[in-house]
């Protein structure tokens, strides 16, 4: 089953890390946050990726590209009949990745539109390139299977990224909760989708979150996917020193694989 993984965007609230590299490739622990949503997936057995590009998407070829020897030892014989020679293997051996150009400005529903000839399945998934969770894909999986509809959202439970102040008219705080856990479920992405909704993909304007899910669930067929443990999405830079933190702690959650 492929993986598509929505790395286009122009990360503008984290621009001390994007002003020169697309977010995909914001590097968490000394590697990318693409790399670690893509050893996510792996760790439960899919390994086919379709990377929608745009800001900065030669960066992410070139990443690619460049994987072999940024990961490897190895032996180049330099001249006419040059060769390279790899010493070892990386755990990253028969990951299979489609670089797809998307367009600089496109939405996100107009992204995975324009891979609908990639996709080969009748089932596919999706996720944003910056978001990282504990996700069980394979009981996601076997949730979006059960239930027969079109499409599956993985849905949290939000933080407010405030205090919370419950106040009289008066105006005396009776209770201070710092960043509560709010009522009701959010999105986080890691989505199943039948084949089928690309019959509710418009052009490049066409932002997934909206008319489409909206369409979807409007007719009763998308269906939430409740995740009760940790999903973090790196939006600024804040969160890019929290990630990373976790990681060098020895802290990070969604370091499902070994």
């Amino acid at each position: 089953m492929q993986v598509v993984i929505l790395a286009g965007g122009l990360g503008t609230r984290l621009r001390e890390e994007t002003e020169f590299r697309p977010k995909p490739l914001v590097d968490v622990g000394g590697h990318p946050i693409l790399w670690h949503i893509m050893k996510i997936y792996a760790h439960y057995g899919f390994r086919d990726f379709i990377v929608c590009l745009g800001y900065r998407g030669n960066m992410i070829k070139e990443y690619f590209l460049n994987y072999e020897a940024m990961n490897n030892d190895f032996t180049i014989c330099l001249g006419r009949q040059n060769s390279i020679r790899y010493h070892g293997e990386h755990l990253e051996q028969d990951f299979n990745v489609t670089l797809a150009e998307t367009g600089q400005e496109t939405m996100t529903g107009g992204r995975v539109k324009r891979i609908e000839k990639y996709i080969h399945d009748d089932i596919f998934m999706v996720t944003y390139g910056d978001g990282v969770a504990d996700v069980d894909i394979g009981a996601l999986l076997d949730f979006h299977k059960s239930h027969g509809k079109l499409a599956t959202v993985t849905t949290v439970r939000p933080i407010s990224r405030f205090g919370i102040l419950d106040v009289d008219n008066q105006g005396t705080v009776q209770q201070f909760t710092e960043k509560p856990q709010l009522d009701g479920w959010a999105s986080a992405g890691y989505l199943i989708l039948n084949r089928r909704i690309f019959d509710y993909l418009g052009g490049d304007d066409c932002f997934l979150e909206r008319e489409p899910l909206e369409r979807l669930a409007a007719e009763g067929q998308l269906m939430a996917y409740r995740h009760e443990g940790f999903f973090f999405a790196m939006d600024t830079y804040r969160e890019y020193k929290y990630l990373n933190e976790l990681w060098d702690n020895g802290e990070a959650p969604w370091r499902v694989w070994e």
